[in-house]
């Protein structure tokens, strides 16, 4: 799921609904959600967006809707079988 994510219709919407980027709303999801997520960038925009996600927050159907997106499928490398 790896970027995949991000194109899904839901990410737009909210997105748009609060004026925030795709990745800015997972990231918000994940907080609210108490899921430890460390995401990465070389990029120094993407970096300090990825920070600038504590003015807002996601309303309860927001996030039960998200929720739905929950396939049990990773959306990152499999720390098991990372080649180092």
């Amino acid at each position: 799921m790896q970027g995949k994510l991000f194109k899904l219709d839901i990410c737009g919407k909210l997105s748009k609904k609060y004026g925030k980027s795709p990745a800015q709303v997972i990231l918000r999801w994940n907080l609210q959600k108490g899921v430890i997520t460390i995401p990465k960038s070389s990029k120094k925009e993407r970096i300090a967006a990825n920070a600038d996600i504590f003015d807002f927050e996601l309303s309860q159907e927001d996030v039960l809707e998200l929720d739905t997106l929950d396939r049990g499928e990773r959306i990152g490398p499999d720390p098991d079988n990372f080649d180092f």
